[in-house]
């Protein structure tokens, strides 16, 4: 049986006030303690196959007539207050030398989120509320960043859930000081903690009835009123914005699994399955009906290894890809390089010397780099 006596009163302050109770620990405790760490449990069983070219929308460039007409049904859904914008800022803030990510300085002295909110605040002219997906080792830090900015636009912030880490044999894993070690479970949260949060509801109530959602570390996932409008004519639950795959590119791909348009991290793929086949991935860029996010789903848990105070920890988590298991789901290209690209991800301190020009690029032609009117 799970020895939970180490856990001490801090910690589990923590885990109950981020639905630790709504996660089956003790069972994945137990899967791990009955078959040890497997990776192989992670992939996939039935047949897989690349989603065929036309099962991709092309999102049109701008002064094309077909970009213009969606931006304009995209404009008006932003313009009534229909549209909302997630941000997702959770995480374990390790990448930053312990800093919140969204705190971080990333261009002139500026944060990613002063430049993601000043940019919604501009393309919404205020009208396009902010959620913010924080997590117990962002929260704080963020809040308090966040006092510290000239906000243009409603910012209202929640908490994705926490879990404890184990051992590869299942048992509650210590760190160094002797402690249980908590972690974030993951972008997978989004819906649960959307609705156990209650802003999910707040959100619908107030006659909101789309929101997007890009990582704080993507500046170039601005709030586009065309990938909206793309959204809401495509009349499906749930947009996934894919680019261009270069080689050396890993993540989730659009394949078909089954006979049925999914998304496939490369961990889920059949062994052997030959990764450089994919073109495009997943930028973990969407666009949800909110009222199918009400909707409760079953994501799975994957178990994933990561080296804590020098040893191997397993830690449960979710994606949030994984909803296009269960929802009707449009598939867009979006571009990749130039002003106009939508992907230009920060990992790591030196990707903002690394990507210093493109990011530029980008955040001058939505005109990020100065402030909302």
């Amino acid at each position: 049986m799970l020895d939970m006596t180490h856990v001490d009163t801090d910690t589990w302050a923590v885990l109950n006030a981020h639905g630790f109770g709504d996660i089956p620990f003790p069972d994945l405790a137990r899967r791990l303690a009955e078959g040890g760490f497997d990776p192989e449990r992670n992939r996939v069983q039935g047949p897989v196959e690349l989603l065929p070219a036309g099962d991709v929308s092309l999102l049109p460039l701008r002064g094309r007539s077909e970009h213009d007409r969606l931006a304009a049904i995209g404009a008006r859904a932003i313009s009534n207050g229909e549209v909302g914008v997630v941000v997702l800022n959770g995480g374990m803030a390790t990448r930053f030398g312990g800093v919140a990510k969204g705190a971080a300085q990333a261009v002139d002295g500026r944060s990613f989120l002063d430049l993601k909110l000043n940019q919604v605040a501009r393309a919404s002219n205020g009208r396009a509320p902010v959620l913010l997906m924080n997590s117990f080792a962002t929260d704080d830090a963020t809040r308090e960043h966040l006092a510290t900015l000239d906000l243009g636009v409603s910012v209202r912030s929640f908490s994705q859930m926490v879990s404890l880490r184990l051992t590869p044999d299942g048992e509650l894993f210590l760190g160094a000081d002797g402690r249980p070690s908590p972690h974030a479970t993951g972008h997978g949260d989004l819906p649960f903690s959307l609705v156990r949060s209650g802003e999910l509801a707040r959100f619908i109530e107030r006659k909101g009835r789309w929101l997007t959602v890009s990582n704080v570390d993507n500046l170039a996932a601005g709030l586009d009123p065309a990938v909206v409008g793309l959204h809401i004519d495509s009349g499906k639950a749930m947009t996934v914005e894919v680019v261009r795959r270069d080689p050396g590119d890993a993540g989730g791909y659009p394949a078909l699994l089954d006979g049925r348009a999914t998304i496939l991290e490369a961990f889920r793929l059949p062994r052997g399955f030959d990764e450089s086949l994919f073109t495009s991935f997943n930028t973990n860029t969407f666009v949800f009906d909110a009222t199918a996010l009400a909707v409760p789903r079953e994501l799975t848990w994957f178990a994933v290894q990561k080296n804590v105070d020098g040893r191997p920890a397993i830690q449960f988590e979710r994606l949030v890809g994984q909803l296009a298991d269960h929802v009707p789901t449009e598939f867009v290209l979006v571009p990749r390089d130039g002003a106009e690209s939508r992907f230009v991800p920060i990992k790591l301190p030196s990707d903002l010397t690394t990507l210093a020009a493109p990011l530029r690029a980008v955040l001058g032609a939505q005109g990020g780099l100065g402030r909302s009117a």
